[in-house]
């Protein structure tokens, strides 16, 4: 989910939030084989209201007439946001955080809950989720590895139409700085609170974890 895309959402949810057009009181679920949970559990569960959850619902529905994606769906709808590359790895990375229960496909619920927190979650609730997004064996740790495989995924998918242009070793030296200021008792791995922590302290990292915002 790009920034560019993720502030496109918000303001549509602004705009139709704050204007005076009528929205339906329910959202209509009956044309749909997979009926999302209750607006009052979504809504005390996420950070949107009831109306913006009808919104988010009918642009949903739009992308996933029977209310859930799985991954080769996912893949061909993000790829149109990274025309320039090849988004396939990248978006499957994605597709698995917003899988939380890994079941193989996305549901508005888990959709409405990732997009709860990129859009709207602090600090901490942000940097848990892109933990988890790198985290990719969800063992709770992230290797050198998994952060390369994640970094050639995110530079495949951004293209050769970057300025200036990026080096081939780009991606490796990207991580080698990442681990060096987070991997504090230099074991190899990063954990979760070093990872919480190495970001919040270091404005440095932070600058770095722009070239990741811009293309969650």
């Amino acid at each position: 989910m790009s920034v560019r895309r993720l502030a496109s959402i918000s303001a549509q949810l602004e705009e139709a939030s704050s204007s005076g057009d009528s929205v339906e009181d329910e959202i209509e679920l009956a044309t749909v084989r997979h009926r999302p949970e209750a607006l009052e559990l979504l809504e005390a569960q996420s950070k949107f209201t009831k109306k913006e959850l009808q919104i988010l619902y009918r642009g949903f529905k739009n992308e996933c007439p029977t209310g859930v994606v799985n991954e080769e769906t996912f893949k061909v709808i993000y790829s149109q946001f990274f025309p320039q590359g090849d988004s396939t790895t990248y978006a499957h990375f994605l597709f698995n955080a917003f899988d939380t229960d890994h079941n193989g496909c996305v549901s508005f619920e888990d959709f409405v809950m990732g997009l709860s927190i990129l859009l709207r979650g602090t600090v901490q609730e942000k940097l848990n989720w892109a933990f988890n997004l790198y985290d990719i064996n969800k063992d709770g740790c992230i290797t050198k590895e998994e952060m390369l495989d994640i970094m050639k995924a995110i530079y495949d998918m951004m293209g050769k139409c970057t300025y200036p242009v990026l080096r081939d070793d780009a991606p490796k030296q990207h991580v080698e700085t990442f681990f060096q200021k987070m991997d504090k008792n230099k074991d190899g791995v990063v954990t979760i609170d070093e990872f919480i922590e190495s970001c919040q302290k270091d404005e440095n990292i932070m600058r770095s974890m722009q070239l990741f915002e811009n293309v969650i």
